[in-house]
């Protein structure tokens, strides 16, 4: 057990191991490396290093940065129980074979690596670039104040497109993009590595996200699975290597779901990080709300109806309009009459919402309006992925999107929808359906 200095400053004590692996170069090789287990292991890869004498260096290249840590396809794609720190190894060498990670120095060169090599090892042990020690734990010191963090998991384009729209809500100090892609930097991510953000960072450790008060899932696999069940089993392998992990590192966080489907992937982020329901939300239909209420007011006129409209249930065809409150008329004719004039007025926003699409920027700026209402603890009604279980006598554990208000906790209450049997039972057919999808999957 030795003490590791993460990126943030942070330090925990971890298992680790040094030794050599045998590489053949033209001649043979014992490569000197040095592993790191994380807690979160085997849900979460080891974190590696080289670790040359004083008469080698380092030769920085696709798998291997200046400070001698190493990337592979393998570490980035981990997923328990498939992927062993044995199977590491073994790809570590065959890599390395293509690639000689280190070469021999020099008399001269050597003093001066051993120099380097001195300062790495201060580093390593948890002495900072001030020669501090840092006091930084996880999950510990207390700041002055209030310090709201989110971690973006996932640089795929809505990825991106919620770091962008976070960073312009300016609701966080600080968002930390965690980019779990195979390989270097590219895209979107190297954009933003070179034309800077401030409070935004850039990192493949999941240690970066420690003590985030929202964390936001947006990756997608990107398999080449055959059948609708395949693709959404592939999420959820990816999910097991991720989620763990990530709350492990953010015991009191929310989980914000973005991925797809969003309904099975949220049961799927509730069950793999076992925290209360209502610290695990879906960004639902959220959008389509916000859509909708817009329509209502600002297209239809229809500001008095606007205020207690929601879409629920699930994304895609089968969402539906829904109202919170039922104070129409007292005469009853009336009542049908102003009915049947808000399902006329409901189906034409209806209309237009559909023919809208969720892009990623849509989907980023939704998912920075719920942010906001968390980490300021708003209490405001959004309509959000929550566990669905007991409402509209739903007795399955799914998560359907339903008008909640949300505080620094996530889910504080449920709203109560207005008594409608056809949304009822549509909401029903959509829990039974989700219900059966996720009886098929393999957690």
């Amino acid at each position: 057990m030795n003490t590791y200095t993460f990126k943030d400053g942070s330090q925990k004590d971890l298992l680790n191991f040094s030794g050599t692996v045998p590489v053949k170069y033209g001649n043979s090789y014992n490569i000197p490396i040095h592993l790191w287990i994380l807690d979160s292991h085997p849900f979460a890869p080891p974190i590696c290093f080289l670790k040359p004498t004083a008469n080698m260096g380092i030769s920085v290249g696709k798998h291997v940065d200046a400070r001698g840590r190493i990337y592979l396809p393998y570490l980035q794609n981990w997923s328990h129980p498939k992927s062993t720190v044995i199977g590491l190894i073994k790809e570590m060498i065959a890599k390395f074979e293509e690639e000689l990670p280190l070469y021999s120095l020099s008399s001269s060169d050597a003093a001066r690596q051993s120099e380097l090599l001195s300062y790495i090892a201060k580093i390593t042990e948890g002495v900072g670039e001030t020669g501090m020690k840092s006091k930084t734990k996880i999950g510990g010191g207390k700041n002055e104040r209030c310090f709201n963090k989110i971690t973006v998991v996932g640089a795929g384009d809505l990825g991106i497109a919620c770091v962008l729209a976070l960073a312009a809500k300016g609701a966080a100090d600080k968002v930390v993009l965690l980019d779990l892609s195979e390989g270097a930097a590219k895209g979107g991510t190297m954009d933003l590595e070179i034309f800077t953000l401030p409070n935004v960072e850039i990192s493949k450790d999941f240690s970066a996200s420690a003590d985030s008060k929202v964390v936001v899932l947006t990756v997608n696999s990107l398999g080449n699975a055959q059948t609708y069940l395949d693709v959404i089993q592939s999420n959820v392998d990816l999910f097991r290597g991720i989620v763990p992990a990530i709350s492990h590192y953010s015991q009191n966080s929310v989980l914000l779901v973005a991925s797809h489907p969003v309904e099975v992937m949220t049961y799927v982020s509730w069950k793999l990080s076992a925290f209360p329901k209502g610290r695990v939300i879906g960004v639902g239909a959220n959008l389509d709300t916000e859509r909708f209420q817009y329509i209502l007011t600002n297209v239809l006129k229809a500001q008095v109806l606007a205020k207690d409209a929601w879409i629920v249930g699930e994304q895609g065809e089968d969402k539906v309009p829904s109202w919170t409150s039922c104070d129409l008329v007292a005469n009853q004719t009336e009542a049908m009459a102003a009915r049947n004039s808000r399902e006329t007025v409901a189906n034409r926003a209806m209309e237009v919402v559909k023919g809208k699409g969720q892009r990623s920027w849509s989907v980023g700026l939704s998912v920075a309006d719920l942010t906001d209402s968390i980490l300021k603890d708003k209490r405001k009604v959004h309509s959000v992925s929550t566990l669905a279980k007991g409402c509209c006598n739903i007795n399955s554990e799914v998560f359907l999107s339903l008008p909640c208000i949300l505080g620094t906790g996530g889910v504080i209450e449920m709203v109560r929808l207005e008594d409608d049997p056809l949304v009822q039972e549509k909401l029903r057919n959509s829990a039974g359906s989700i219900n059966d999808l996720q009886q098929q999957l393999k957690l």
